[in-house]
């Protein structure tokens, strides 16, 4: 029998559950045959919905949990008090051992309290960061805090940077990730408080490839590997990121549609602008893993469909494979020796 990187996959979580996270599930199966899920939540909806579709069933299986943990609930009470959610049955799963990831479209407040509380952190990770892959001009970058940690501490962020540069290299491929400090300029006397002290910090770690400070307009040019700020910043940068992203979109197919003659001319670019666009759709790269916990833990978007659930639970056994925690531990064991 071979050795599957087992995936617990919150079936009610986000704005298209149950059907769009199962349509995912099912593709991720047929794409990679290491890959075995347990759809986690209303097992008579799950089975209802699973029916649609041919799959392997030695690959997928179906955990029952009667409660869901709404987007608008208190994450900690709902955390303490649903301990028959789809989420929390979940994590579980991943603390005791039964499976190797965690991934939800689900509440983001109940999955950071979750993957701390449950899951659990580390030895020696201060804080674990949520770490987007964001696209760029040559590929894509890691925006490492993108909604964790909002009053971060400059030890917190050396340790976003160690993280985020093992993710890159082993997950994503980028041999020698360099990595960046976001600024409001790109001289070392520059910025808050919080990037003056993380600064010579980042500069001085032999850990990484250190690079110095990057504006935000530098970003989406590919000037980075590794984009290191706290949350309340890159969460700013990535929503600011896809307004635009989906806003100009939606422009150039506008334009596109405005005279015959463009009508013909967006006929003719139609496959070349195909795959540029394709570059810069956020759901080509998966999810935002929660890094530094004992377990892997994904958070997709909550407007998820299939094709995003599929390439994060793919992502999920990349992770498994590289042996991320093991090279997180590591390094981060070397702090506090």
């Amino acid at each position: 029998m071979p050795e599957y990187v087992n995936v617990a996959l919150d079936a009610m979580g986000g704005d298209n559950a149950p059907f769009e996270i199962i349509k995912g599930a099912v593709e991720a199966l047929a794409t990679n045959e290491r890959l075995k899920v347990f759809l986690v939540g209303k097992e008579d909806l799950i089975c209802q919905e699973l029916g649609k579709y041919t799959y392997d069933k030695e690959r997928l299986a179906v955990v029952q949990a009667s409660e869901v943990i709404e987007t608008a609930e208190p994450p900690v009470m709902a955390i303490r008090k649903k301990k028959d959610s789809s989420i929390v049955k979940a994590m579980t799963m991943v603390k005791e051992g039964e499976c190797d990831a965690f991934v939800s479209a689900g509440s983001s407040g109940a999955i950071l309290v979750g993957g701390q509380v449950i899951v659990g952190r580390l030895k020696g990770v201060e804080r674990p960061p949520l770490a987007p892959l964001i696209p760029t001009k040559n590929g894509v970058a890691l925006l490492i805090d993108c909604g964790a940690n909002v009053d971060a501490r400059a030890s917190f962020l050396v340790q976003f940077a160690k993280m985020g540069s093992i993710y890159m290299e082993h997950v994503v491929g980028i041999k020698n990730p360099r990595v960046a400090i976001v600024n409001i300029g790109a001289e070392e006397e520059k910025g808050n408080a919080l990037v003056k002290e993380t600064f010579p910090l980042l500069k001085n770690c032999p850990d990484i490839h250190f690079i110095g400070s990057i504006e935000a307009r530098d970003i989406p040019n590919g000037d980075a590997d590794v984009i290191v700020c706290d949350a309340f910043v890159g969460n700013v940068i990535l929503k600011l990121y896809e307004g635009v992203g989906a806003t100009l979109i939606s422009k150039v197919k506008e334009g596109m549609m405005t005279t015959l003659r463009s009508k013909i001319g967006a006929l003719l670019v139609k496959p070349a602008l195909k795959t540029t666009l394709k570059a810069f759709d956020a759901s080509e790269y998966g999810g935002a893993p929660l890094l530094g916990l004992k377990g892997l833990v994904v958070k997709t978007h909550g407007s998820s469909k299939a094709k995003e659930i599929k390439n994060t639970l793919i992502q999920c056994v990349t992770f498994k494979e590289q042996n991320i925690n093991e090279k997180i531990k590591q390094v981060i064991s070397q702090d506090d020796e």
